[in-house]
């Protein structure tokens, strides 16, 4: 099989055997949804489309009853996108968007939920069907909030790239806006130098004026070489955001927050990699050194992901040609875990590193 070929296919399969979570909710696939309901404990799972204006608003209800659940070990918050898997949710009878529906302890023959759509109402149906003592807490927001003090502190600082949305308290828009862009910040919360933030424009009337906002939302991108700002003329669905941050600050996010199959892939070293796997022992040696030199060229997150490149090559030569399959293994299994977002994205770079030598 062409090598491309086979690390591709590699790539895939590792990418679709990790469950993924968006916050706390645990995200189903066709491939995953029976490896999680209908076990060992029960689970809540709303079906959805990613169009639905009621799943929309539903979103942010449905993260705080998630991170409220966290200590209960018996309960699954989890959500299956329809659009994307027609198959587990046709099995279901879903038919219209959000349905929620209760899977007991050990069943896949659910209840459908018929109430509010409100965390506490949420909590209070899961407490009653599954025995728990699930009580709402506040979810920590990630959107940065400015005002006339540190605007210029966070905004204007060229370590930083920035995406502002100017917005007034009465805009039905920017209330619309508002549980989308929440999410957007939650995506990119763990990349240092990207801030999501928002500005009250009415209350900071100046601040709006500087920079020529007329309506609401209105939403600025300051990226670390331009302090003047540029107009956000993007959609303002998630997916649309995250594709314009990945674009602009070169970062390998999805929707949930998660690295993607391309973090970490320094291009200018595939070459290397190629020739250093079909090396034989003295070969590779050879080859190590002009990655070692092509990698002290690199700079910024490059010259990062450069040091997990020689690590990689350097474990090849000393344990052998299955270390990398053996060790994407082991990351597999550590990923299938609770374990924490700094974790998640360390292990997903060396994952995907690895996927290059194996």
């Amino acid at each position: 099989m062409d090598n491309s070929i086979a690390l591709g296919t590699l790539a895939l399969i590792v990418f679709v055997c990790i469950h993924t979570v968006t916050a706390d909710v645990v995200v189903l696939t066709q491939d995953n949804f029976h490896h999680h309901v209908g076990l060992d404990r029960s689970s809540l799972v709303e079906f959805y489309a990613p169009w639905c204006g009621h799943c929309k608003k539903l979103a942010p209800e449905y993260e705080k009853l998630a991170a409220s659940s966290k200590k209960a070990k018996s309960v699954l918050i989890a959500k299956v996108d329809c659009d994307e898997h027609k198959g587990v949710c046709g099995k279901y009878g879903v038919s219209g968007y959000p349905t929620i529906k209760w899977f007991p302890k050990g069943s896949l023959e659910p209840k459908k939920y018929e109430g509010p759509r409100t965390a506490d109402a949420l909590a209070e149906f899961v407490n009653s069907e599954g025995g728990t003592n699930i009580k709402i807490t506040s979810v920590p927001s990630s959107v940065v909030i400015l005002n006339s003090d540190n605007f210029d502190d966070i905004v204007l600082d060229t370590r930083k790239n920035v995406l502002v949305e100017f917005y007034a308290p009465w805009c039905g828009h920017c209330k619309n806006l508002a549980p989308i862009y929440e999410n957007v910040a939650a995506a990119f919360h763990m990349e240092e130098d990207v801030v999501i933030a928002n500005l009250d424009a009415d209350k900071y009337k100046d601040i709006g004026g500087k920079y020529g906002v007329s309506g609401f939302p209105t939403l600025k991108f300051f990226p670390k070489g331009n302090k003047a700002g540029e107009d956000y003329h993007g959609g303002r669905e998630l997916n649309d955001f995250v594709n314009f941050i990945n674009e602009k600050c070169t970062t390998s996010r999805d929707a949930n927050g998660q690295l993607t199959s391309e973090a970490g892939i320094v291009a200018s070293l595939d070459n290397l990699v190629k020739e250093f796997v079909s090396a034989d022992k003295d070969g590779k040696e050879t080859v190590y050194g002009r990655l070692e030199a092509e990698v002290g060229k690199l700079d910024n997150s490059s010259a990062r992901y450069g040091q997990i490149y020689l690590k990689s090559a350097k474990s090849c030569m000393d344990k052998g040609s299955d270390y990398p399959k053996k060790e994407i293994e082991r990351l597999e299994r550590l990923l299938g875990k609770s374990i924490s977002a700094a974790k998640a994205d360390q292990f997903t770079l060396k994952k995907n590193i690895l996927s290059a030598f194996a």
